[in-house]
């Protein structure tokens, strides 16, 4: 009687739902609901069959939805009645393949809580085991060759699991349960240190590295997406000398602290702040120094008040934090400037010989390479900067299904996107596409992704710049294999970029305020200060700043000295250029007149309406940063000396909009008048603040549109980002920034990708 009662039910899960311990989930959630049948993974997700009471299924299908593990995401459950087939028992079947069938992939996960109590007991039998790993953390994305997966299609494929560790995989009341890195020190990666002729293993070689780094050494050490160049940060001659070796004369570093406690020492932490650095994804997080902590090497992180904090993610980082005495770690990417990270142990051996002092290897076979990503906080929200291990290849939900496309970004801060009905997949960061090796990594990386998430792409989106490796690469390949090829601007591609990841549909336009400092225009020009009415289909530029020379093209995004004076003469205050002006000092007189008969002539010296540049020039008129050695630095710099107490601004605001002599004019007014650097780099700011609300307003009454989407590289600045979003608040403006993908082209190929499927649906309806 009750065999009638039976009822059956088939569920296919979709999301993240591979690689964070969903199989052994449904395992135990069946056995608890007293439910009958089985749970497999396939390249389209986690199939179930249940059968038992209808109850009892009901609730299966409620704790389901509301208990899955914590790096699960369900993005959608089909869910089918079905006659029960009177099985026996629930089972985990080996997992298939289906043709053209994908499935999102996890990202790498950082050492959970359970693990790291593991790793530090005794009495355990991985204790102090640096390759330590579990359902809930460990690697992911860089271990995958092809889904489904499973360990065959990993690079764990060559450890054969010893008999303890099959046990455990095999075990439903085991942690351990099918996770597929799952490994201990009789059968899985091992970790040595070589030193010149000297070779050492296991804890040994942690206790070497260790030594070495305490005394000022630099170690290479192999991680989950590459190497790092490691030293002490407390060391300055050591710290000055990895920025000789790797030619970093600048650009902040990366410091790895040893636990909360730690970082409190050297930085102020909100609870916010703490909780993204114990995240699974345990991004760098850049966050305000303690003018009273520890001492640092002034080099660490030239003229910033922020440090780029990162907790140890990985076992063998916790285990060499946690050695005695052990100073906070400089830990940087392994690679030389502009090449991509290394990943390879013979590849090391070669690429970063000169800039390691002696390597930490481990033979756990890298994939595919990941940076670390590096967030901060803007308004108590995150705000990506770099994307990257932990959160690639998350995918971006969208509103609408997409057919199979690539997105090939931009050429600084590259990253690509492929798509595949509602998930826009966005890359790791694969880096500034000058270097031939970043090239490569580039089209390897393309090629993996089309394989691992099976697109066959319809159309290949790029940036209309004709000079980008990425859309040399697009038109190449749109020619090889009879592609449309979808060239898209660079400020509207920003802001269909916010658009997109706020689920926005595109149905109505809104005002894209995107600033950033060089994206192609239509007119020939280049873009970077601009005001747009944008849907996906289209933009239309209702504003901009004023066009302003470029003396030397791109060579002067670096020269802000050069920049600065140029910015002076063509807003016709010549006169105001005189040898008390730091800019003048370090360009020079000769120098100068050279720059002014360039421009007059105009010779190689475009014009742009760039927000960046603008900000360049002002910090080099302060003379905050009179050359740029990295991309951004100027800028970065000037927020960095920005008083928070200082509540004025300039009024310059004329019928045409920021009125640049004025601007000038009264900035450097200030700076005679012996007003302090930071109150004058605050009020630029507000300045730039009132200006974009005041024109928001003016373009929102015109056009009857009541939503902004702040996109492009300078909204990585939080103290603009902050007062920008309060102004337009407060005027009722609906305000969209970045949250998921970086304002920076780090996530430019997202919006790529939404125009380009605009253009293609509204080609097909208008032929």
């Amino acid at each position: 009687m009750r065999q009638n009662l039976l009822k059956g039910k088939t569920i296919h899960a979709t999301g993240m739902v591979q690689g964070v311990g969903f199989r052994p989930f449904i395992h135990r959630l069946a056995l608890h609901h007293n439910l009958v049948g089985w749970v497999q993974n396939t390249s389209d997700g986690v199939h179930i069959h249940v059968e038992g009471l209808e109850d009892s299924i009901q609730d299966f299908i409620i704790a389901l939805r509301e208990q899955a593990p914590p790096l699960a995401r369900i993005d959608s459950l089909a869910l089918e009645d079905c006659a029960p087939l009177y099985l026996e028992g629930f089972e985990i079947r080996e997992s298939s393949a289906r043709e053209r069938a994908f499935q999102p992939v996890p990202p790498d996960v950082a050492l959970c809580a359970d693990c790291r109590r593991e790793l530090f007991d005794l009495r355990d039998r991985r204790y102090r085991y640096a390759f330590i790993n579990c359902t809930n953390c460990g690697p992911r994305f860089t271990i995958i060759r092809d889904i489904p997966y499973d360990r065959p299609m990993t690079t764990m494929a060559d450890f054969a699991l010893c008999e303890t560790c099959a046990a455990e995989y095999h075990d439903s009341a085991n942690r351990r349960f099918h996770a597929q890195p799952v490994a201990c020190a009789q059968c899985g990666p091992r970790l040595w240190l070589q030193r010149g002729d000297r070779r050492c293993d296991g804890d040994e070689a942690l206790r070497y590295a260790a030594e070495l780094l305490r005394v000022g050494h630099i170690v290479a050490i192999k991680g989950l997406g590459g190497f790092h160049l490691a030293c002490n940060a407390a060391h300055a001659p050591t710290v000055a000398a990895l920025r000789q070796r790797k030619a970093r004369p600048a650009k902040p570093f990366a410091l790895m602290l040893a636990d909360l406690d730690q970082v409190r020492r050297y930085c102020r932490l909100s609870n916010d702040e703490a909780a993204l650095l114990t995240s699974p994804a345990s991004p760098i997080v850049l966050l305000e120094r303690r003018v009273d902590g520890p001492p640092l090497a002034d080099e660490v992180a030239p003229r910033q008040k922020h440090l780029g904090v990162m907790l140890p993610y990985t076992p063998l980082h916790a285990l060499l934090l946690a050695e005695p005495d052990m100073p906070p770690l400089v830990m940087t990417s392994g690679n030389a400037a502009d090449e991509p990270i290394v990943t390879d142990n013979d590849e090391a051996r070669q690429r970063l010989a000169h800039l390691a002092d002696a390597f930490l290897f481990h033979d756990r076979p890298i994939h595919i390479s990941t940076d670390d990503s590096v967030v901060r906080l803007s308004q108590g929200q995150e705000l990506p900067i770099r994307r990257s291990r932990g959160y690639a290849p998350c995918p971006v939900l969208l509103p609408f299904d997409l057919p199979p496309l690539l997105a090939v970004g931009a050429e600084l801060k590259n990253t690509f996107c492929v798509a595949r009905q509602r998930y826009a997949i966005m890359s790791q960061h694969i880096g500034d596409m000058e270097d031939y090796a970043t090239q490569q990594l580039f089209a390897k990386s393309v090629a993996h992704f089309e394989r691992l998430f099976r697109v066959q792409p319809q159309a290949i989106a790029h940036d209309l710049h004709p000079d980008y490796a990425a859309t040399r690469y697009a038109q190449s390949r749109a020619q090889a294999e009879g592609l449309p090829l979808i060239g898209v601007q660079h400020h509207h591609a920003h802001v269909a970029a916010c658009m997109a990841e706020h689920g926005l549909h595109g149905d109505r336009p809104i005002i894209g305020v995107c600033f950033d400092g060089t994206g192609y225009g239509t007119d020939g020009t280049i873009w970077g200060g601009e005001f747009l009415l944008a849907d996906y289909r289209r933009f239309e530029r209702l504003a901009h700043l004023a066009p302003m020379p470029l003396p030397g093209g791109d060579a002067s995004t670096r020269r802000t000295a050069r920049l600065a004076l140029a910015y002076l003469w063509a807003s016709g205050l010549g006169q105001l250029i005189d040898e008390d002006l730091p800019a003048l000092q370090h360009v020079g007189e000769a120098e100068w007149t050279i720059i002014q008969q360039q421009m007059v002539r105009r010779l190689n010296t475009p014009l742009t309406s760039s927000m960046g540049r603008l900000f360049d020039a002002v910090s080099a008129l302060l003379g905050v940063c009179l050359h740029a050695s990295y991309e951004g630095q100027a800028a970065i710099e000037l927020e960095a000396l920005v008083d928070p107490h200082e509540t004025g601004f300039y009024d310059c605001f004329g019928a045409d909009g920021l009125d640049m002599p004025i601007l000038f004019s009264l900035l450097l007014a200030d700076k005679r008048a012996g007003l302090s650097v930071g109150r004058i780099a605050a009020r630029f700011h507000h300045t730039i603040a009132c200006w974009v609300a005041a024109t928001c307003q003016r373009l929102g009454e015109q056009h009857s549109v009541h939503e902004v989407a702040l996109s492009g590289g300078t909204f990585q600045n939080v103290a603009l980002l902050g007062q920008i979003v309060k102004r337009l608040e407060a005027l009722g403006f609906m305000v969209y920034s970045h949250r998921l993908v970086p304002p920076n082209d780090g996530g430019l190929a997202l919006g790529q990708m939404l125009i380009a499927y605009s253009q293609l649906i509204y080609s097909e309806k208008d032929p």
